[in-house]
C-alpha cells in the first residue's frame, strides 16, 4: 500500500503520544473486556430509589416539555429544510436545537479538525449522532440500513443510491469522496449504538478502505434521569425521550488525523484507530460485533421469567469452596421439579423428564403432556435410576408395585372412538398407578391429612 503522510509533524507526534499512553494504560489495567450485558442497557429508568422518585415528581414538567417540543421541533426541521449548508445555517440551528434540549460541546478551540480529512471516524452512542456532528461542521452520514425515501432524507441521511451489497457501497462512496466540492463523509464503525460507558464495539474494515486518512471524533452523551439509549430501542422511541428529558449534553472531541503507515492493513488500521478512541473515552476496546448485538437482543426477547424458587443453603456451603462444575441455581431448581415427576411417573426417563421441564417450566404441565402422549419415550423399570433421584426415596422402603399390566397395549386403533377410549384407559390406569405410589410412599395418614 501507497504510504501516505500526516498532515503536520505536530499531529504525529500527538498520535505518538497517544499510542504510548495507550500502551501503557492497557498494560497497567489489564482486565477482563466487557460483555454485551455492560455494553448495552436494556432499561431506560434509573434503578436508584431516589432517582426514580425524582423523575416521578419530573415527570408532569416532562410531558409539558415533550408537547411543547414537537411543536416546535416541527418549526425546526422547516428552518433546516429552507435554509442553504453554511455557517449561519449550523449557528441557528444549534441554537433552535438548544431550545429542544439538545446541548453541544466541543473542544476549544477545534484546532485538531483537518481541512484535508474527508472521512470522519466516530463512535456511535445515540441515533442522532450525525446530526450533532452536523451541527458543526458540514458532513454526511450515508445510510446503511433502514428506510430510504422522505424518512433517510428528513433525518438527515445521504442516499449513495447502492442496493447490491458492501462493495457497490464502497465503490459508491469512493465516488462521492473523490469529487472536491462534496462534504466529508461521517462513519460509524461500530455499526450500532451502545450505552458509551464502558466500551467500543470492534470496528468494521469497511470504513477504512475508502481513503488513506481519516479524522476521528469522540462522542460523549449524558442526560439526567434515564438513561442515553437502550439496546432494542426505535429513532422515535429516542426522539421522544430526548423532548422529554431537560437537556441532553453532547461532548464531540477532534483528535488528530490517523494516516495508513505503509504495509498496514485495513484491520490493523481499524484497531489502530478504534484504540485510540477508546483511550479518549476512558473505555475498552472490545471484540464485541453488531452481530453479538444482535444476538443479545435475541436472548432478552426469548428468556421467559422463571418462578421464584428459593434454594435452601446448607451449613457448609459457606465454607465450601464452589467448585467449577457444581449446578447452577436454575440447574437444581430444574433436578427438584424432575424429581417430583419422576416420583408420579418412576417410569418415564428422567432425561425425557428434564428436557420437557426445560420447555414448559412447569410440572403440572409436564406430567399431562407425558400421561396423554404427547413427549414420546420408552417405559423403563423405577430402579434403573436410583442414584439420580436423591436421598428422598429410602433404602428400607418397600418397592412399590409394578405399573399395572392391564395398560392397553399401544396400538393404533381404526376409529377417533376407540382411540380415545383407549388414550382415556391409558390415563384412569396411570393416575391409579401414581396414587398408589404416592400412598405406599407417604403412608395413609398423610394422604389422608392431603386431602
Amino acid at each position: 500500500m501507497p504510504f501516505v503522510t500526516c498532515d503536520t509533524h505536530v499531529h504525529r507526534e500527538r498520535g505518538r503520544e497517544r499510542e504510548g499512553g495507550m500502551e501503557a494504560a492497557a498494560a497497567a489495567a489489564p482486565g477482563p473486556a466487557p460483555g454485551p450485558d455492560r455494553l448495552f442497557d436494556s432499561h431506560r429508568l434509573p434503578s436508584d430509589g431516589l432517582l426514580l422518585l425524582a423523575l416521578l415528581l419530573y415527570a408532569p414538567v416532562g410531558l409539558c416539555l415533550l408537547l411543547l417540543r414537537l411543536f416546535l421541533g416541527l418549526h425546526v426541521f422547516l428552518v433546516s429544510c429552507a435554509l442553504p449548508d453554511c455557517a449561519l445555517r449550523r449557528f441557528i440551528m444549534r441554537v433552535m436545537c438548544s431550545v429542544l434540549g439538545l446541548l453541544v460541546r466541543q473542544s476549544h478551540p477545534p484546532r485538531q479538525r483537518s481541512l484535508r480529512a474527508r472521512v470522519y471516524i466516530a463512535n456511535h452512542v445515540t441515533h442522532f449522532d450525525h446530526n450533532i456532528v452536523n451541527l458543526l461542521t458540514s458532513c454526511n452520514a450515508p445510510v446503511l440500513t433502514g428506510a430510504s425515501g422522505f424518512i433517510c432524507w428528513s433525518r438527515g441521511f445521504l442516499e449513495v443510491g447502492s442496493t447490491g451489497g458492501q462493495a457497490e457501497l464502497l465503490e459508491s462512496l469512493k465516488a462521492y469522496s473523490s469529487h472536491g466540492g462534496n462534504p466529508p463523509l461521517l462513519l460509524f464503525p461500530e455499526e450500532t449504538t451502545t450505552n458509551g460507558r464502558v466500551g467500543l464495539l470492534r470496528f468494521s474494515t469497511w470504513p477504512f478502505s475508502i481513503l488513506d486518512v481519516v479524522q476521528p471524533v469522540a462522542l460523549q452523551v449524558q442526560r439526567p434521569f434515564v438513561t442515553v439509549s437502550t439496546a432494542d430501542a426505535s429513532w422515535v422511541t429516542e426522539l421522544l425521550w430526548t423532548f422529554f428529558v431537560p437537556f441532553t449534553i453532547y461532548q464531540v472531541r477532534w483528535l488528530p488525523s490517523v494516516c495508513r503507515q505503509a504495509e498496514e492493513t485495513r484491520e490493523e488500521l481499524a484497531l489502530r484507530v478504534q484504540e485510540l478512541l477508546a483511550l479518549e473515552l476512558g473505555v475498552v476496546s472490545t471484540r464485541v460485533t453488531a452481530a453479538d448485538k444482535a444476538e443479545h437482543l435475541k436472548r432478552l426477547r426469548h428468556r421467559s421469567p422463571a418462578p421464584y424458587a428459593p434454594v435452601p443453603i446448607q451449613p457448609s456451603a459457606a465454607t465450601a469452596p464452589t467448585s467449577p462444575s457444581s449446578p447452577t441455581t436454575e440447574e437444581m431448581r430444574l433436578m427438584g421439579m424432575a424429581q417430583r415427576v419422576k416420583e408420579v411417573l418412576p417410569h418415564v426417563p428422567l432425561a425425557v423428564i428434564r428436557k420437557d421441564l426445560a420447555q414448559t417450566n412447569c410440572v403440572d404441565a409436564t406430567i399431562a403432556n407425558l400421561l396423554e402422549g404427547r413427549v414420546p419415550f420408552t417405559p423403563m423399570e423405577a430402579e434403573e435410576e436410583p442414584a439420580l433421584l436423591g436421598p428422598s426415596v429410602s433404602s428400607t422402603q418397600p418397592p412399590a408395585s409394578a405399573p399395572p399390566a392391564s395398560l392397553p397395549p399401544k396400538v393404533f386403533a381404526r376409529s377417533p372412538e376407540a382411540r380415545h377410549l383407549s388414550l382415556q384407559e391409558r390415563k384412569h390406569a396411570l393416575f391409579d398407578y401414581a396414587r398408589r405410589r404416592y400412598t405406599e410412599k407417604y403412608g395413609v395418614s398423610q394422604s389422608q391429612g392431603s386431602r
